[in-house]
């Protein structure tokens, strides 16, 4: 059963600065896709131990994110709401992104020490267990929108979510979209990289999108040379698919996606997590499936 998505950007904040950046972020993203803002506040064990210390009580925090909510309503003429839980931070980001219909999460982090720091020892798994694209922003604003968007193609098992996500950002920011290939001295990995390439590009030519593709210079520290060349071009927005094993042995599992998500450039990450995706879907893409 299809989750009903109700065109919602949900924002978790724990009221630091970055994360205000984050609801900035969520809030421009809102404006562009006609979505409403929902920002989420979770009182776990740690919260309510400052609480206290700070003598502070549910009704201050409401208060705060009533704050938020009406900021956000008339800074940028959008609708949103405020949404306060308590219990793990794990479980209710997941549960609420479901319950509510998001359809995207924006979450800020300070890099992934300021991650850890903000969400606990195990903050990368919201991220990659999100049942939604999660756009990971550190201090960059939003600035003129995500107009230039890095495209990496790697040894994919499973591309297909990430074109349907390239297709809906090109088509709501009239974004330009970079594909960024890794090479390969293997020739089977070389030969599957070709078809992938050729069926994506077959299907940006098909709905004209506006994209050019780019060979990193060399096999091996792929992440790196990405980065490198987004930094380069300017890049808006690197989108990736958030489970390692779908990418090539050069990073142990979890490498890839905390390299990307926490780049020293500070280019804001769309990070896709795989799920079960009908034939209906690869229809509407074309890809023959």
């Amino acid at each position: 059963m299809e989750q009903k998505l109700n065109n919602i950007v949900l924002v978790p904040t724990d009221f630091s600065e970055i994360c205000q950046n984050a609801i900035n972020h969520g809030a421009e993203i809102a404006v562009f896709l006609g979505f409403k803002l929902s920002i989420l506040h979770v009182i776990n064990s740690e919260a309510k131990a400052q609480m206290k210390k700070d003598n502070l009580t549910n009704a201050d925090i409401e208060k705060k994110l009533q704050e938020l909510t009406k900021d956000a309503e008339d800074n940028f003429n959008i609708q949103a709401d405020y949404i306060l839980k308590e219990g793990s931070i794990f479980d209710i980001i997941h549960n609420v992104a479901g319950e509510i219909g998001a359809n995207i999460m924006v979450m800020g982090t300070h890099g992934k020490k300021g991650l850890q720091y903000v969400f606990g020892s195990h903050a990368l798994k919201i991220i990659t267990k999100s049942p939604v694209p999660t756009v990971v922003v550190q201090k960059r604003g939003f600035d003129d929108g995500y107009n230039k968007i890095v495209f990496p193609i790697n040894e994919f098992t499973e591309a297909r979510q990430q074109v349907q996500w390239a297709l809906f950002m090109a088509n709501s920011f009239k974004a330009k979209i970079y594909i960024f290939r890794q090479p390969s001295k293997n020739s089977d990995i070389v030969n599957k990289l070709e078809v992938v390439s050729k069926q994506i590009e077959n299907i940006f030519n098909e709905k004209n999108v506006d994209f050019e593709m780019t060979m990193a210079e060399k096999p091996g520290q792929f992440a790196k040379q990405l980065i490198s060349f987004a930094a380069g071009i300017h890049a808006d927005m690197v989108m990736i698919m958030t489970d390692a094993d779908i990418f090539s042995p050069d990073f142990p599992a979890g490498q890839w996606d905390e390299t990307m998500m926490f780049n020293e450039a500070q280019i804001p990450v769309m990070c896709i997590n795989p799920v079960e995706t009908g034939k209906v879907f690869y229809d509407k893409l074309g890809m023959g499936y």
